[in-house]
């Protein structure tokens, strides 16, 4: 191989022995902090599982089909708890990653924007248990035929709550997507409001793939998704678009 084509190769290389240690690192942080809590495993799948048993009449309470899920789930549970605190941590090593490869502008704008994406990502979270799960487990639970004792899966249930945190905390993520595509000049606010139709009809297409099969859970969904594209829209009218002159490291 001549000395050109090692030239060419050795960036090449020397990004990809970056990321395996960029994402060695993020895998460290996560491990540590789940080994951290580890020994808080079924304290914290109870406060996961709150919204739910506190509205369990008649001394029902969570059942498990499997003989593994007494300690699975709530492995499975402190682990996802894990990589959820570890995500400013996850996001400032997928920063450090791209930040080189970024003109003047594309800078000034990216830290802000990851800031506000990691707390938008909370915020949907907390959203979903402190407002959306206290509405969605009275409905079910109330609707239960009065000869019915409803004793969940500990399993299943908490399958479903992790689909909706994460239905919930990357739905938050839209005013952040919004300001993004009228910042790069991809499109302006203008056209946005203008499409303001088509958003809502797909608003609640995701509500109705990502969450239970009722019009409560997809409105829960669907609603806040609708109300943070308006509020994008408002922000990105503020946000002139980049300009090409700026694109110089």
């Amino acid at each position: 191989m001549s000395d050109q084509s090692q030239d060419k190769h050795q960036p090449f290389i020397d990004h990809l022995i970056e990321l395996r240690n960029r994402l060695l690192r993020t895998l460290l942080v996560v491990v540590v902090i789940f080994v951290c809590l580890m020994p808080f495993a079924s304290e914290i799948y109870n406060f996961i599982a709150n919204p739910l048993q506190e509205r369990l009449v008649g001394g029902a309470g969570m059942i498990a089909t499997e003989v593994t899920s007494t300690f699975l789930t709530p492995f499975k549970t402190t682990f996802i708890v894990s990589f959820f605190i570890a995500i400013p941590f996850v996001l400032y090593q997928a920063w450090a990653f791209i930040a080189p490869g970024l003109y003047k502008n594309e800078k000034r704008i990216a830290v802000p924007i990851l800031a506000t994406s990691v707390a938008l990502f909370y915020v949907g979270i907390a959203f979903a248990y402190y407002v959306v799960f206290p509405i969605l487990f009275d409905f079910f639970v109330g609707s239960a035929h009065a000869d019915i004792k409803v004793m969940p899966d500990m399993r299943s249930y908490l399958d479903l709550v992790l689909k909706l945190f994460f239905a919930f905390g990357f739905a938050f993520e839209i005013p952040i997507a919004t300001v993004l595509l009228i910042w790069s000049g991809a499109v302006d606010a203008k056209t946005l409001a203008s499409k303001r139709a088509y958003v809502i009809v797909g608003c609640f297409l995701i509500g109705m793939l990502l969450t239970p099969p009722d019009v409560i859970s997809q409105s829960l969904l669907a609603l806040p998704m609708w109300l943070l594209f308006e509020i994008g829209i408002i922000f990105g009218r503020w946000i002139k678009s980049s300009p090409k002159n700026e694109a110089t490291q």
